[in-house]
């Protein structure tokens, strides 16, 4: 047997930027084992493999990490999207459309913007509503990546547990020194582990240098030491911080960086519409290169 694949780069304009993806657009007939094989294979942060829609949407997606598959993820959504529209799945797109894909998590918009026949761009609305979970001790998230408790700022928040489809220990640092200074501690990974907590740890810090968020994300207990650009930690970040505004209601809009330090800089659109005091929905969007495609032959 033999099945088409598609590289992209996700949440960058530039060739080797980005957050790479492995795409197979028609993956009928692949068991979970040989989707795992295939995602260690490619050994990105993630792979997607698309089947016919099951509940009369556009496409049921499922998604691997080289540790396993996950409900949802931003980066492989926004991707798919975009090469499944590259390639004419989706016919001619004058200005834009929106698929829906079946997933674990629910059932996942995606709006596919062109421009001149081709994608520009590919946002992505997460499938739950904000939820958070508890917070974690500083002295433990400090010690996953190597940090000192210090480098950890509570004026908003602690560092908490919060979703929108998959979680992670969201964790506000005090600068940009101490973001370039974390460094996966396995061991404090597992003590994470061990506490039934899900080790999968987003940092970020607010700047004003052309971004408003710069961001790394760590999961090496999910086979991801760091993470380029991760779609459903932005998308979560941006509920949890509009959700600790002020304001009662209203659209926030945040640009992120991830991945600089990985030399693979991507740059992700985040937003998040709040009523009433609670966050009604959160997207992130961004841009997308074509690398490569070819042949996976299985026995």
């Amino acid at each position: 047997m033999k099945y088409r694949y598609y590289i992209c780069d996700v949440f960058t304009e530039t060739r080797f930027g980005g957050n790479p993806l492995a795409v197979l657009p028609k993956a009928d007939g692949l068991s979970d084992h040989q989707m795992q094989q295939i995602t260690r294979e490619f050994n990105f942060s993630e792979s997607a493999f698309v089947f016919p829609a099951k509940a009369g949407h556009t496409r049921h997606v499922r998604i691997f990490t080289p540790g396993g598959e996950v409900p949802f993820a931003g980066h492989p959504n926004v991707g798919t999207a975009f090469v499944l529209a590259s390639v004419g799945e989706f016919g001619e797109i004058n200005s834009s459309l929106t698929v829906t894909f079946e997933e674990e998590a629910g059932l996942v918009p995606i709006t596919i913007y062109c421009e001149q026949g081709a994608v520009v761009r590919c946002e992505v609305a997460a499938p739950e509503s904000l939820t958070l979970g508890k917070t974690i001790a500083i002295q433990l998230v400090a010690s996953a990546v190597s940090l000192n408790p210090e480098d950890i700022l509570t004026d908003t928040h602690h560092p908490q547990v919060c979703s929108v489809g998959l979680p992670f220990v969201i964790t506000e640092l005090k600068d940009r020194t101490a973001l370039e200074r974390a460094r996966i501690n396995m061991s404090g990974f597992d003590a994470l582990a061990d506490m039934d907590i899900k080790p999968s740890i987003h940092l970020y810090v607010r700047v004003s240098d052309g971004f408003d968020i710069r961001a790394r994300m760590f999961a090496p207990l999910n086979g991801v030491p760091e993470d380029p650009a991760t779609g459903s930690a932005s998308c979560a970040l941006a509920g949890l911080l509009a959700h600790y505004k002020k304001e009662p209601s209203g659209s926030f809009n945040w640009r992120i960086a991830q991945g600089v330090e990985m030399a693979r800089p991507s740059i992700l659109l985040a937003r998040a519409e709040k009523a009433d005091g609670t966050v009604q929905a959160t997207w992130v969007g961004g841009s997308c290169v074509m690398v490569s495609e070819g042949t996976i032959y299985l026995d």
